[in-house]
Order: structure tokens, then sequence, then C-alpha cells
């Protein structure tokens, strides 16, 4: 903290990017940890979400003209343009602002904070009367299935608020950037990962129901145990084609299933992310039981179907976010399966790790391990699999219990990404274990996440006042 904070104060008092005339308002974001649940937020399932020690944060001024100047010395590493600025004038619609950040790849990254300031100018025009100054900072890996994109936003929508005198904070917060992402950045995320950077804690797991936005209390895990996380070293992002279609299928599933009972889908007026909902589901997979779904429904769905195919049977796609591509060969029954049977593990997952016995937590925790290979075997079945995210499964599942590694998967959207470690926590050797043994198999020592952060909420916003540097 000491050091972005130092940076911000030089930046201040050389004039070289904020004005000692105003106050910059400070806020930070982690990144999260997908502990279970992660590719079924968009069905309305539950998810167990932690936060991790890696973080982004954001300092934002308010200037006298109607500039939008973001800068993220970061992002000259990755070859993309570091300042940016843009005007609320020409942040006119959907359209424009799409236009605007898709100009140039090198000003891509732009898309998750300049839909922030459009959001901002539709729904808080009395506040947004002039432009902002945005300086960012993360060590938030990127493209590593820990929620870089939401950290940015988070962070971002935190501090401008405040400046803007309109501090968003809980479900209202997570909401907007969640809409910024999907709306203007144009990737199909849920909602998880926004609330959890929002309302995370340190040492703690949040449970969320994706219906749109139910959180419950934190869970804090029993003290014996912890969840460390190893980058697979392969890429992953939800705007890539694995995460794409596997989304679209469960929205295939879900029409058809509809169709196949006459139950008509309707856009959901209520909701401020566009979405479509019925009277029996409210058009989440989730509320179909898995027993139901075994009984009635899973072997009346194709197990792969085309775009087209699917087109001319079913007419419509009722995902505002993705497209169903003619040419596409979709896992139509994998996917509504996993959607279905994935929130019923998470549910059980977390009863155990809030019951679990704190004199013997090995049986809760060898159960919990369990459902966590389940639930990446049942990625391999969407099409989210992935050979290096397997490896390091295997080599968790081959620590075994016994050295005190119950259980691994992969997290996030899949196709790549971050594994999840579910072990105890003096059993630091036997994960150390893995990482040497990935490391051997892959020619390199693969990043590691330790340890959890206080979510946005939680940390607050600082204000540096005019004169205090």
């Amino acid at each position: 903290m000491k050091d972005f904070l130092d940076n911000v104060r030089a930046l201040q008092r050389d004039e070289q990017l904020f004005s000692l005339a105003s106050s910059v308002f400070v806020a930070r974001s982690p990144g999260r940890l997908d502990l279970m649940g992660g590719n079924d937020d968009y069905t309305g399932g539950m998810v167990f979400e932690a936060t991790i020690r890696e973080a982004t944060w954001a300092a934002v001024q308010v200037r006298h003209d109607d500039r939008i100047v973001l800068v993220n010395p970061q992002m000259a590493a990755q070859g993309w343009q570091e300042r940016v600025e843009y005007s609320l004038a020409t942040l006119t619609d959907e359209q424009r602002v799409r236009e605007l950040v898709n100009r140039d790849p090198r000003v891509r990254w732009t898309a998750y904070v300049a839909g922030l300031f459009y959001w901002l100018r539709i729904n808080r025009p009395e506040a947004t009367r002039h432009g902002a100054t945005v300086y960012i900072e993360s060590d938030v890996p990127l493209n590593k299935g820990v929620s870089s994109s939401a950290a940015i936003e988070v962070a971002v929508m935190k501090a401008a608020t405040s400046a803007y005198g309109v501090p968003l904070a809980g479900v209202e917060l997570a909401e907007a950037c969640q809409w910024a992402e999907n709306v203007i950045a144009e990737s199909a995320c849920g909602i998880m990962d926004q609330i959890a950077v929002v309302l995370g804690d340190e040492g703690c797991v949040l449970p969320l129901v994706c219906q749109p936005c139910l959180p419950q209390p934190l869970v804090k895990l029993p003290s014996e145990l912890t969840c460390w996380a190893i980058d697979s070293g392969v890429s992953h992002a939800v705007t890539g084609h694995e995460y794409e279609a596997a989304r679209a299928a469960a929205y295939m599933g879900y029409k058809l299933i509809c169709d196949a009972e006459r139950i008509a889908i309707r856009p959901d007026d209520f909701s401020r992310i566009p979405r479509f909902t019925d009277d029996r589901w409210a058009g989440y997979l989730a509320n179909l039981a898995p027993s139901l779904f075994r009984e009635r429904y899973e072997e009346r769905l194709p197990e792969a179907i085309t775009g087209a195919e699917y087109l001319r049977k079913a007419q419509t796609h009722v995902d505002p976010f993705t497209k169903v591509r003619p040419e596409v060969n979709y896992a139509v029954r994998a996917c509504t399966r996993y959607a279905v049977e994935e929130n019923e593990r998470v549910r059980l997952f977390a009863e155990l790790a809030r019951g679990a016995d704190p004199d013997d937590v090995r049986p809760a925790a060898t159960l919990m391990g369990e459902l966590m290979y389940q639930s990446h075997y049942g990625y391999t079945e969407t099409g989210l699999g992935n050979e290096a995210t397997d490896l390091l499964v295997q080599l968790a599942r081959e620590q075994g219990t016994q050295r005190g590694i119950f259980g691994a998967k992969v997290t996030g959207g899949g196709a790549g990404g971050t594994v999840a470690v579910l072990g105890l926590a003096e059993s630091e050797d036997a994960f150390d274990k893995i990482i040497d043994r990935y490391a051997a198999a892959r020619g390199a020592r693969p990043y590691v996440f330790r340890g959890s952060s206080p979510g946005a909420d939680r940390f607050g916003v600082i204000e540096i006042t005019a004169g205090s540097t």
C-alpha cells in the first residue's frame, strides 16, 4: 500500500498527473480464487469464492474539463498503450463506446474502465459533469483465471464514485462493473468475479447464489485447512471460444428443455443485466433439480448439435452475451448437466466447510476434495479442459489425502488458467512437491498464489487531501 500511495503523492506533488488543488481518492481490489462453482454463475448456481493477496490499485481525481485520462504504466509491458484519453462528450451510447475502445488493439484494455465512466454518465449524470484522471497499478496476473478484469473494474469504480461524491458499494457496485464488462468489453462473465472482490475478506470464502446476486455470510474455513492456487501457464480468457461455446451450449439446453415443456421464455424487464426468464425456473438452470434432470431431460437433449441445426430446431438463442455460430458443434447435454450438477456440488461443499468438525477436519475435507475432483472433470466434459490443468490435478491427486492434499480443480472459465488446491495448512511440503513435479514436466516453474486479502468494501477508500502530499 505504501508504495502506491507514495507514487500517487509524487504524481500530485510534482503535478505530473494529479493537481494539488483537489483530493485524490484511492481504492484497492484483490483478484479472486474460484474455489468452487466457477462456470455456473451465469446459470444461476451457487459459487464459493475467495480473494487473493494480489490486487489492483486505482487513484482517481475529478478534473475541471471533460477529459477521461487513463494511465496504467504496466500496459506497456504487454505492448499496449499505457496512457489513453477520452472525452465524456464522446461517451454517447453503447455502440459508440465500443467503437472507441476497439479502434486500436493497444487501447482495448480501456474497455473495462471507459465502460465504467459511460455507466456513470448514464446513471449518475448530475455527478459526472466533469472528467477524471485515473492512475492504475496492479500485480494481479493477466489471463490466469483470477479475475484481473474484475479487480481493475472494481478498484476504479470504487475510487471514481467516491471522487464524484456518489460512492457505490456491495451488490450495486458489483452489478455496475459486471454491466461494463458484459456490455462494453463484450465479455460474457457472470456476477461472481465482481461480487467476490467487492465483498470478500482475508481468510474467508464468499458463498453467492447468482440469481442474480444473492451473497450469503462469509465462511471462514477451519484453521487447519488452506487453499493454494497454481497457474498452469496456459492463458485463459472469458472471451475465448471454448468458454463462449460452453456457455452458449448451456443456454441451448435450457431453451430445449423449456420448449419440450412448452414453457415460455421472455426478457426479464426487471434485470439490470440483459437476460431471459420463465415462470418455472426463473431463467436459471440451477433451479432444476439434478434428479429431475436425470429422470426427464438428460436423454432428451442432444449430446452435440451444430449451431445451424439448433437454430432450425429452437429458432432463437436466449443468452444476450454469446452467439450461436452455425459451424460450431455444441456439447449441449454435458454443458446443461454441468450447470445443474455443479450447483448441487457447491451447495454441499459450502455446508461441509461450515460444518466441519473442528477436532478432526479430515472427513469433511476428504468429501470437499472429492467434490472438487468431480467439478474438474465436469469442466472436461463441457470442453473447458486442458492438458496442463489436468496434469496439475493429477499431481495433486497423487499426493493424496494421507499427505494432506484433499482436492484440486481448474478455476473460473477453464480452458487453461489456474488450478485451486485444498489441503492441510501443515502440508506445505506435499504442496511444494506438486509444484516441483509440474515444473519438471513443463520446463518452467509456475506462479503460485498463497494467501488472501480484504475485498474492496472492507478496504474502503483513502482520500489524499489537497496539500497533504
